[in-house]
């Protein structure tokens, strides 16, 4: 009697040791069958370091590769309740497939794996684009670099070691850069900078993740270095140009305007730049010039009109106070310089006629004319205008 009971005893002690790796082939089945919850609830007591039922199929490979299907099942299902039951599903199949890997010592579900890890990437990447465009660059970010993180397994690279997904690390230092991670920015724009990415502007990119992080040294190294590799690029020019303006380093900023120009002549905006820069030095001839070419090249430039008529009027101004210094008894000499004033305005007029003719409502072109029209004594004008301020309060 006692003989049966240790064989009965034996018996059951091998169901225990055995269940469990049925366990892993109730998940396939339940997963294959859409049952995604009941395979989720299969796979995790198959691989529960807690359940003592799991002692032999947690250290299977095959149960790892089975929960990174189910997780990745999790992320593509379309049923609420289904997507309740992981927060982080695809970070959870990465992980799943490193553990089959790293369990698989005998290479014996290498290819298989592989082929899971490529269809992984798919998914990641469409959980970076989902995430992008709705404004979460934590997730964007995360995703890319698990895809890259997945690319440089080497079950993955053993076909072509030297691959490198250059779009992925650019898009990395793109959602980097919009969530606030200007040092991992930095790292990717860099990466994809040193592969000849998108030339130019990823070095402008790489600058302007220096400057959001305080770095106006590195920031003008990238952009030099850019311009030694791509030196016809506008926009390595722009961005070096707009950098020296901020740093009022005016010699470096006109250097480069120039050779912005001689590239791009039919620029406006490049002249506009130069006759702003030579009106804050004092060269107002350099400044007249350059406003002129601006219009001459765009004559639809309010910037240039606007600019134009200001050093305009403000000339007037200025001669307005020499005029004023002039004693009373020298009255001839006080109308003389006066109608140096006059002339000073009536340069200004046209200008900023012009510029309440493509902006019909800006403030400061309307007060301009209001003064001007006062000044030249056109009162129907500058009548119309007052109206046309008031209009605009209301």
């Amino acid at each position: 009697m006692k003989k049966t009971l240790l064989f009965v005893s034996f018996i059951l002690l091998g169901t225990v040791l055995f269940a469990q790796p049925g366990k892993v082939s109730s998940a396939v089945s339940f997963k294959e069958s859409g049952k995604i919850a009941e395979a989720f609830s299969a796979i995790e007591e198959a691989v529960d370091a807690n359940n003592p039922k799991a002692t032999k199929s947690i250290v299977q490979p095959r149960s790892w590769e089975v929960r990174g299907e189910v997780f990745q099942a999790i992320f593509q299902s379309k049923d609420a309740a289904v997507k309740k039951l992981s927060n982080d599903p695809l970070t959870e199949a990465v992980n799943s497939y490193k553990k089959a890997l790293e369990l698989d010592s005998k290479n014996r579900i290498a290819k298989s794996v592989k082929i899971k890890l490529t269809l992984l990437v798919n998914d990641l990447t469409n959980q970076a684009v989902e995430s992008f465009n709705a404004e979460n660059y934590d997730k964007a970010l995360q995703s890319f670099e698990q895809i890259l993180e997945v690319q440089n397994i080497p079950v993955m690279k053993e076909d072509n070691p030297s691959a490198v997904d250059t779009i992925i690390i650019f898009n990395a230092g793109l959602a980097a850069y919009n969530s606030g991670n200007y040092n991992k920015s930095i790292q990717y724009y860099k990466e994809a900078a040193s592969h000849g990415y998108n030339e130019g502007r990823t070095y402008v990119l790489l600058s302007q993740a220096h400057l959001a992080n305080k770095d106006t040294t590195n920031a003008l190294t990238v952009l030099q270095e850019a311009f030694q590799k791509y030196p016809s690029d506008n926009a390595v020019l722009v961005e070096m140009i707009n950098i020296y303006l901020t740093a009022q380093k005016t010699d470096e900023a006109m250097k480069y305007l120039n050779l912005a120009i001689e590239q791009d002549p039919k620029n406006a905006t490049y002249h506009f730049a130069q006759g702003t820069l030579f009106d804050q030095i004092g060269n107002q001839e350099g400044a007249i010039k350059s406003y002129e070419k601006a219009i001459e090249v765009n004559p639809e430039y309010f910037d240039a009109y606007y600019n134009l008529g200001a050093l305009y009027y403000n000339n007037g101004v200025k001669q307005q106070e020499v005029a004023n210094k002039i004693p009373a008894s020298e009255n001839a000499r006080y109308e003389e310089e006066v109608k140096k004033a006059d002339g000073w305005f009536e340069r200004a007029m046209p200008l900023m006629e012009k510029c309440r003719e493509l902006k019909n409502d800006d403030p400061y072109s309307l007060e301009s004319l209001r003064n001007l029209y006062y000044r030249l004594k056109m009162m129907d004008k500058y009548e119309e205008v007052m109206k046309a301020i008031e209009e605009s309060k209301n």
